[in-house]
This record gives C-alpha cells, sequence and structure tokens, in this order.
C-alpha cells in the first residue's frame, strides 16, 4: 500500500512539473551572413501584422522600438561595420529602432541583455545613432523580416520589412585593408616561428632531417641566436645530420651554456650527440638565457642530469 502510494505521488509531482509546449506568437529567427571577411548574425524574434496597423498605431512615429519582439533583438559582428562617416565597433549590440513616416532611427546598444527597452535608457550606452530611409513596398509581408541584401565584398544593406515599410540600412567595412594585410604576409612568405615549429616537428618525429636543418637555420636567421630555443634546435639538428663540429659552433653562440660545458662531451661524435642534446635539453632552466652576458649561478650545469653515452 505503501508503495502505491509512493508511485502515485511521485507521478503526481511529475505531472505538476510538467509544462505544455506551444508555439510563439513571434517566432525566433536568426539570419547569418559572410560579408567581405565578417560574419554577421541577428537574432531577432518575428512578430506578426496579424490585421492590424503596424506602423503609426501599434509602433507609434517618433517613439522607441525594440524591433521585434520579446527578448533584444541583437546583431553580432566579427568585424567593424560602417555607417556613412560613423563606424560601429566589432561586437554584440541590441538593435533598437525610432520609426518615422520617411525616416528611422536605428541604435546600437551596448547592453544586450534587457526583456524589450530598458526600464532607464542610458546614451552613454549608445555606441552608435544610425538615420535610413523608409518607403511603402508594393509586396505585403506578414512577418517582421530582416535580412542581407546587395552582398558584395566590402559592403551589403541591412533590409526591415513589416506589413508594407520597408527599410534599408546600408553598411561598408574595411575589407581592403584586411586583405591587403593577408596578401602581404602571405608573399612575405614564413615567419621564423613557422620555420621553427616545423623543423620541431620533423625532428621530434625523425623525418627529413635535412629538410629540417634547413627550416631550423631559416628561423635563426631571422631571430638570431638570442631566440636560444631555436639555436639549440638548430645545434641539435645539425648533430643529427652528422655536423658534430657545426654544431659545437652554434652551440657556442649559446654564451650562458656554451662555457660551462664538460669537454668530456665533446672528444667524440658519439658522446657529443647524446650529450648536446641532454645538455641542453635537461641542463637549464629557460630563463638562462636572458643572462647570457653574465648567468646567475643557478645557470651552471645541473651535471646529476648529464648521462654517460
Amino acid at each position: 500500500m505503501k508503495k502505491l502510494i509512493f508511485i502515485i505521488a511521485v507521478s503526481l509531482t511529475s505531472s505538476f512539473k510538467a509544462q505544455v509546449l506551444t508555439p510563439k506568437a513571434s517566432p525566433i529567427a536568426k539570419i547569418q551572413q559572410k560579408v567581405g571577411l565578417a560574419d554577421i548574425q541577428i537574432d531577432y524574434s518575428r512578430p506578426s501584422v496579424n490585421g492590424r496597423v503596424i506602423f503609426g498605431e501599434l509602433i507609434p512615429y517618433g517613439q522607441m522600438w525594440r524591433l521585434g519582439a520579446n527578448e533584444n533583438t541583437k546583431i553580432t559582428s566579427s568585424e567593424a561595420l560602417i555607417f556613412g562617416k560613423d563606424t560601429l565597433k566589432a561586437g554584440t549590440y541590441a538593435l533598437f529602432a525610432k520609426p518615422g513616416e520617411n525616416n528611422w532611427e536605428f541604435y546600437f546598444y551596448k547592453d544586450y541583455s534587457n526583456w524589450g527597452l530598458p526600464e532607464k535608457w542610458d546614451d552613454s550606452k549608445v555606441a552608435l545613432k544610425v538615420s535610413a530611409s523608409a518607403v511603402i513596398s508594393k509586396e505585403f509581408t506578414e512577418n517582421l523580416t530582416l535580412q542581407f541584401e546587395e552582398l558584395k565584398s566590402s559592403s551589403a544593406k541591412i533590409t526591415l520589412t513589416w506589413a508594407q515599410t520597408k527599410v534599408t540600412l546600408p553598411f561598408a567595412l574595411d575589407t581592403k585593408t584586411k586583405v591587403l594585410a593577408s596578401i602581404d604576409k602571405t608573399m612575405a612568405g614564413p615567419s621564423a616561428n613557422d620555420y621553427h615549429q616545423a623543423a620541431t616537428y620533423y625532428f621530434n618525429e625523425n623525418l627529413d632531417l635535412k629538410k629540417a636543418l634547413e627550416w631550423s637555420t631559416k628561423a635563426v636567421e631571422m631571430r638570431g641566436t638570442s631566440a636560444y630555443w631555436m639555436t639549440r634546435l638548430k645545434a641539435q639538428l645539425q648533430a643529427a645530420n652528422g655536423d658534430f663540429k657545426g654544431a659545437i659552433e652554434t652551440a657556442k653562440t649559446l654564451s650562458c651554456f656554451a662555457p660551462t660545458i664538460p669537454l668530456s662531451l665533446l672528444v667524440a661524435p658519439h658522446h657529443f650527440h647524446v650529450g648536446l642534446y641532454r645538455y641542453f635539453g635537461q641542463t637549464h632552466s629557460p630563463r638562462c638565457a636572458a643572462h647570457c652576458v653574465a648567468p646567475p649561478l643557478d645557470c651552471r650545469p645541473r651535471t646529476r642530469h648529464i648521462y654517460a653515452a
């Protein structure tokens, strides 16, 4: 009996927690668009006309409107958007509007966490205010619709249509500067770090060690021997390629380390290969490289980490 009562109680509790699912009167919409190199997204709700007079009655002219329904309409851009002479920084903003018969004002608001309009409007949070022309559309649009039109590599238009009203908000992007910078970087070739990372991978995976040495040498030439981690890799690769004399000379440029290398490690190629690798790989902390002129006491070799070959 107790078990039966418990089952009934659990069932009643579950039924009380259950919620009836119904569609929203103003469906949520999301539009994503690539314009030039920018990723732009608008999140909004789409109320319907439903036989009403929208602008001038339901939404009075000259009053702030949340540009949709329910939560804030939000616009997010990965790049700065240029509206006329004004620039909107990359980021996420709430988008509000003040409709007029012939002209609208759009407000990009920094606080986008509101439900509808902010309880207290704060002009300091307006990142940008933009004006746009409104026209009467020949086509009737039942649900509020926002979309991107006339897409080009450096510009596009955000259009708002609802009932028989259409508002167009053109914007531009500085795509040219981004593309030219990308071209310059690519045509200049890989960076020192690119060469070093490629050489490191080849060295660790024991691939084409001659090619790895070429890349490592280029990295050192570009960064200089002060980049001790790159110089160390070059010495290791020279040794791995059998150029022990060159490896020793490269190792000597690491003035923080070279004076304290035990000579016993540099006598024979066999000992050198193992000793150099272990010495430069295990006996010093990275901070030693910052003291190449007068190394501190703790830069002295930790001989207990040097193993016999």
